[in-house]
């Protein structure tokens, strides 16, 4: 069996350097879990760390995350639905919101069950995805922050989630001009100025972070340390918080070009022959434990650089190991990195086993 491990060690550090940068700048934090599915053993290592306050998208996740620890903050990181307005108020501390009619539906359900629920008002800021338009922020405070049992914690924005667009240094003091226009106008203090995600990290460390900006939701930085700028490894941190490991069922000298009738594949691909190939060429290639039900090829890299992946079906995933150093054998592991989208297959998955070392 296929499985992801993930090293406690390495999540530690990571969540060290991260914690210290944002204390070094009085920004206050949470962690995104919504990568971990709602995995336990993951959210256990996650509340080890000391975290106070965790983010998801999943009403279920939040759920799991309050049995462990009902002292954690949770937040609800995305507009709630109205089936889901009871879950939302019971399982969640704050949600974002774009919605009076949503928000106005939260403030009777938390006046039911006897709570105060925060709300943080999501603003459009250009990458199209959730958020009030700038221009109609003042009308929508308005309506709102009077509502009984809702508290507004602040306003924030999502960069870079649908659309592609970066957090800026103009963007992000747009944003604070927001805060300073809803104080003036209603004579109220905004907590939370919420611009930061993993993507605006790199503005921090340049120091081209507005000061209003202060607070943060980080998931992908934590772990796998990404400069989301750059591509490459913020320094000082870990990208390699999870790996993949698959046994080798098979091993074999095989041809490089399929032989018959050649049509789609359960992918819906279709193999294309370059005529440049010499039709002798042969690769020796290993068999893995998982395929496309787990994972998709392209957002993994093994560690032994040597080796290429060929492609994957539903339950296997075929790789050249040719010109590899190692004298791999039938069940020996092969190693891999992860990138975020595929770490969201795996944790995703069902028939792969989570595991954790030191």
């Amino acid at each position: 069996m296929a499985f992801l491990k993930l090293y406690r060690k390495k999540l530690q550090e990571n969540y060290a350097f991260l914690d210290t940068l944002f204390k070094e700048r009085k920004i206050e934090w949470g962690v995104v879990t919504k990568l971990l599915c709602g995995n336990t053993i993951y959210l256990k290592e996650v509340i080890d760390l000391g975290v106070m306050e965790m983010h998801d998208s999943r009403i279920s996740n939040l759920k799991k995350i309050k049995k462990l620890n009902p002292a954690i903050q949770t937040v609800y990181i995305k507009p709630p639905s109205k089936l889901n307005i009871e879950k939302i108020v019971k399982y969640a501390d704050v949600s974002f919101n774009t919605e009076i009619y949503t928000i106005q539906m939260l403030s009777q359900e938390a006046t039911k069950q006897n709570k105060t629920h925060g709300i943080i008002i999501m603003i459009e800021m250009g990458d199209l995805r959730e958020g009030v338009l700038g221009e109609e922020l003042l009308s929508f405070y308005e309506q709102v922050f009077s509502l009984p049992n809702i508290e507004i914690r602040g306003i924030g924005t999502n960069l870079n989630c649908l659309s592609g667009v970066m957090p800026t240094q103009d963007k992000l003091i747009q944003l604070s001009l927001y805060k300073q226009l809803i104080e003036a106008k209603f004579n109220v203090k905004i907590p939370w100025v919420s611009g930061g995600t993993s993507v605006a990290i790199p503005l921090m460390l340049k120091n081209a972070r507005p000061m209003a900006v202060n607070h943060f939701r980080v998931g992908e930085a934590l772990f796998f340390g990404k400069d989301l700028f750059t591509g490459k490894t913020i320094k000082g941190m870990h990208n390699d918080v999870f790996k993949l490991y698959a046994e080798i069922i098979e091993i074999t000298e095989k041809s490089n070009i399929p032989s018959g009738e050649l049509g789609e594949n359960v992918a819906g691909n279709t193999f294309e022959i370059d005529e440049n190939n010499d039709l002798n060429d042969t690769s020796l290639r290993a068999i893995l434990d998982f395929g496309l039900l787990d994972m998709q090829p392209q957002y993994l890299a093994p560690t032994d650089t040597k080796i290429s992946i060929i492609d994957s079906s539903s339950d296997m995933t075929v790789i050249d190991i040719s010109n590899s150093k190692t004298n791999y054998q039938v069940g020996d592991l092969i190693s891999f990195k992860i990138q975020y989208m595929g770490a969201l297959y795996l944790l995703n998955s069902n028939y792969i086993e989570k595991t954790v070392t030191d």
